[in-house]
């Protein structure tokens, strides 16, 4: 169990993105997988059952992170994968979105917003996967 190597799932269509996040989490000896739709992301949990997800809200629609998020949280196998969010809504439009929103359940576990701070990102990383003893 040393040699243990939690895998990230990043499910974002941004490439540029992707690439970024991959080697900021690499750099922390995190392995990476990535995938650029909601479906292929979806699907990639299924199989590969990855430790952690990154998940980007908008992707071929403005909502397609939401909707994977919650597919992921309907699945018996994936339900307890812990999922960060990423969000330039606030950006955009000036919603701040919140886990802890009393207005709509919102499946994830934390948001992170776009432009991605490194740091934030990894603490929030290490924050969510704390061994369970």
């Amino acid at each position: 169990m040393d040699n243990y190597e939690p895998t990230i799932l990043i499910i974002d269509d941004d490439i540029d993105l992707v690439e970024v996040l991959r080697i900021t989490l690499e750099n922390e000896n995190y392995k990476v997988i990535d995938a650029q739709t909601g479906l292929r992301g979806y699907n990639l949990a299924q199989t590969m059952n990855p430790s952690l997800i990154i998940l980007d809200v908008m992707m071929g629609t403005i909502d397609e992170g939401f909707h994977t998020a919650y597919q992921i949280r309907a699945n018996p196998e994936t339900k307890d994968t812990p999922i960060i969010m990423l969000t330039a809504v606030v950006q955009q439009t000036g919603f701040k979105f919140s886990k802890d929103d009393d207005e709509a359940f919102l499946p994830v576990d934390e948001f992170i917003e776009k432009p991605v701070n490194p740091k934030k990102l990894i603490d929030t990383v290490r924050k969510l996967l704390v061994p369970v003893k």
